[in-house]
């Protein structure tokens, strides 16, 4: 019991200050957004439409727009705050339907649809030709009814309807889609998802690193050495800055977990799987700031080489670049770090909807980390402690 209350003093101390709760649960959350929002287009790419004709020729190639799937179709109203919505990262295109669609249709004119995107979106290409394709069709059924409306067959309306009513007897070519290679892991996340992940385990080591800081403040006021002066053994002052180290990390990831899926929409895949992978990282984390507070002597000292510790571990283990877009060296780099098997089993729970059975190689690493780091943080706190007597 004695273990669980220094637990729970230092976790009370950490929630009391207000810059600590800034930088371990509002700063990660506003990271996941502002990644989320520049680089994840995410679900359905959002299209601006603009209608300035109201005839039916257009009416119809708006509706052959909506109906394509994987766009979430949004009506502005004039060309100029569809121009500035693409600029701004709003919309990822628009389609601009022109006054006198109609009237150049009739007259035997193509009708002319406009594409706006922006002109080094790779995201704006891929929709332009899907939205080429709608159009493409639409000018097919629109040929056929003019030559029956030219042999006399009735008006254009006419046979325009009797060209959809044919089209949709006409058997569909079956299109089968073969991925080459290795499947593009990240190609079906959401906009969030990614983002949400990488932050999180970056910010549980980091945080548990930083957390080590109060482990050498402690022996410098002396505190755990008053402690030893009771009757508590070291054992239990030991598992009390371990469970310290390791709650912090729990409580900071499950207030991660929740708020970006209520918050975001996050879907952390198998819950199971998630907390075992959070359980099995906040054991890493807590063994490392184990490590670190028994090695360093000062706050200057373990601040200094755990941001830096912190952040490299981070960028070479895909907490700042997705491992998808490593190369074959640097990911095997990857995986020497405990972010690297932590990152790719949030992946693998996440984006390939996986299970705890899929994630097993990634949770035998990362508890053999923590069984090392643990092991050899608390055999050098402890003799610290007792040198020092």
């Amino acid at each position: 019991m004695k273990a669980l209350a220094i637990a729970g003093t230092e976790l009370r101390m950490m929630l009391r200050d207000r810059g600590s709760v800034f930088f371990v649960f509002l700063m990660p959350m506003m990271l996941i957004l502002v990644v989320g929002v520049a680089f994840g287009s995410g679900g359905d790419a959002r299209v601006g439409l603009v209608v300035e004709d109201r005839g039916p020729l257009a009416a119809r190639m708006a509706a052959e727009l909506r109906e394509l799937s994987g766009l979430r179709i949004r009506v502005v109203s004039d060309v100029e705050k569809l121009t500035a919505d693409v600029e701004r990262g709003r919309l990822e295109a628009g389609v601009v339907i022109p006054d006198g669609y109609d009237r150049a249709v009739r007259a035997g004119s193509a009708g002319t649809v406009r594409f706006v995107s922006k002109a080094d979106s790779l995201d704006g290409v891929r929709l332009g030709f899907r939205v080429q394709a709608a159009a493409g069709q639409e000018a097919e059924r629109l040929k056929a009814a003019r030559y029956a409306a030219a042999e006399g067959d009735g008006s254009l309306d006419e046979t325009l309807a009797r060209a959809d009513r044919t089209a949709s007897s006409v058997p569909e070519v079956a299109v089968e889609t073969v991925t080459v290679g290795e499947e593009q892991i990240y190609a079906g996340a959401e906009q969030f998802d990614v983002g949400a992940s990488q932050q999180l385990v970056l910010f549980i080591f980091l945080t548990a690193m930083n957390g080590s800081v109060a482990m050498i403040v402690s022996r410098r006021l002396g505190i755990a050495h008053r402690m030893l002066a009771t009757p508590t053994p070291v054992r239990t002052i030991l598992a009390g800055t371990a469970l310290s180290r390791i709650g912090l990390a729990l409580f900071q990831g499950l207030v991660l977990m929740v708020g970006s899926a209520a918050l975001f929409g996050v879907g952390w895949g198998s819950p199971v799987g998630a907390a075992a992978l959070l359980a099995a990282f906040c054991l890493v984390g807590g063994g490392a700031a184990m490590l670190a507070g028994a090695l360093f002597r000062t706050e200057q000292q373990v601040g200094g080489v755990g941001l830096l510790l912190s952040l490299g571990l981070g960028a070479l283990g895909g907490s700042m670049m997705p491992l998808e877009f490593f190369s074959p060296a640097l990911r095997t780099v990857a995986f020497l770090t405990p972010h690297g098997w932590a990152n790719d089993g949030f992946a693998v729970l996440l984006l390939k909807g996986g299970g705890v059975g899929d994630i097993l190689p990634n949770l035998g690493v990362l508890l053999a980390y923590a069984a090392v780091l643990l092991a050899l943080g608390t055999w050098l706190l402890r003799r610290t402690l007792l040198s020092a007597r």
